[in-house]
């Protein structure tokens, strides 16, 4: 039996993870769900799962959560805030944390469940890409287990050998081959990207995902920062790590050996096929998930990613090169960019120019501790909000 806390129980991998879940009730018990200020959905997800510990944001949903929690009946431990997510994802009441958390947001808790030695299921990119080596320090010393969840991380371990240990020449790794849908504008002439709305941005051709998490698909900054994550993950240096633009998202990642042989991970487009996958590692439990129908689909495509229609790719590029904090002030003019658009405020097209413009005038120095990186992360939030201002 395994007992899980859910960072970010109300976003898409978190209702994701609840359903692979309760199709397994012998096998998994949820022991702390978290969510941000939906406090309706978690109150519900407490109803259905009957957690330990339910966490939220502020102090004003934390009350609005007890109420509704004890008029269903509930007795179950309400708290909020960031020192709330670090005691539940490093409980001795959990063995298994699902960091979900999109964002900045979520590296404080999940570097304490990696600090913890727990199994941690790495849903948010942005904790290794803005920490790097001092997560993976992290898991180990302390002994974590670290297993990804991101479809196109989860497909590239399945594609490496029993025996891969962060170093690719010793098992004839090539290359690793990270998939991209290409996203809502991959045909659209790049002229007409300076006018792109919202409401294009967020509409993904084949995933259903977060507002953010889409923006950042439409620009390929989602795969730059799965580039970031895959060279911690695997050890590989950047001129190893190849996106291939496969608008059907069937092959969900590959992996090119020195013999010429190339191993592809494929499946139907939903997430919960990774999530069951690294909640069962190394044995295989049934998802919810259709079996691939290849003879339906017909036709596999692909094609190299064209860096003046996506910028942000080239960027997060440039960011691995550089190394220290750069990958962090990347994620931080990007977060802060996205939001910006979301809101309204700026054109899409600023999104790179912003995180260009922060990237050029802060330091890439690298940083000793979180506490310090966190206050890098800062500095470059200041600056992309002045520059947007």
């Amino acid at each position: 039996m395994q007992h899980i806390t859910i960072l970010g129980a109300t976003g898409s991998i978190g209702v994701s993870t609840l359903d692979v879940v309760e199709r397994h009730p012998d096998r998994y018990r949820v022991y702390a769900l978290t969510a941000h200020q939906k406090v309706e959905e978690l109150a519900d997800q407490c109803l259905r799962f009957r957690p330990q510990v339910a966490i939220v944001g502020s102090a004003d949903a934390a009350l609005r959560l007890s109420r509704l929690l004890a008029a269903k009946g509930l007795k179950i431990d309400v708290d909020h805030g960031e020192a709330a997510l670090c005691a539940a994802a490093s409980a001795p009441g959990c063995d298994t944390v699902m960091a979900a958390i999109v964002g900045a947001a979520g590296l404080a808790p999940t570097m304490a469940a990696a600090r913890a030695g727990k199994k941690v299921l790495l849903a948010n990119k942005e904790a290794l890409v803005m920490s790097g080596r001092l997560f993976m320090d992290a898991v180990s010393e302390s002994g974590a287990t670290l297993l990804p969840i991101d479809s196109e991380h989860n497909a590239i371990f399945q594609c490496l050998p029993h025996a891969y240990q962060r170093a690719p020449d010793q098992h004839g790794i090539a290359r690793i081959l990270l998939t991209a849908s290409g996203g809502p504008f991959l045909n659209r002439a790049v002229e007409t990207l300076e006018s792109v709305t919202p409401a294009e941005a967020v509409a993904h051709p084949n995933w259903v995902m977060g507002r953010k998490i889409s923006v950042d698909s439409a620009t390929m900054m989602n795969k730059g920062l799965e580039v970031i994550e895959a060279h911690w993950l695997f050890g590989a240096p950047a001129d190893r790590i190849e996106v291939v633009i496969h608008p059907q998202s069937v092959i969900h990642s590959m992996v090119s050996y020195v013999d010429g042989s190339v191993l592809a991970q494929l499946g139907n487009p939903d997430m919960r096929t990774p999530i069951a996958h690294a909640l069962a590692y190394p044995e295989r439990i049934a998802s919810g998930v259709d079996s691939l129908d290849l003879v339906r689909i017909g036709q596999l495509d692909f094609q190299s990613p064209d860096f003046e229609r996506f910028p942000c790719l080239k960027l997060a590029y440039d960011a691995l090169s550089a190394g220290g904090t750069a990958p962090a002030l990347l994620n931080a003019a990007n977060e802060v960019a996205v939001q910006a658009f979301l809101d309204g405020k700026t054109g899409f097209r600023m999104i790179d120019r912003t995180i260009r413009r922060v990237m050029d005038e802060l330091p890439h120095d690298e940083m000793s501790d979180i506490e310090a990186l966190i206050e890098q992360d800062g500095r470059a939030r200041a600056l992309a909000q002045s520059y947007l201002s």
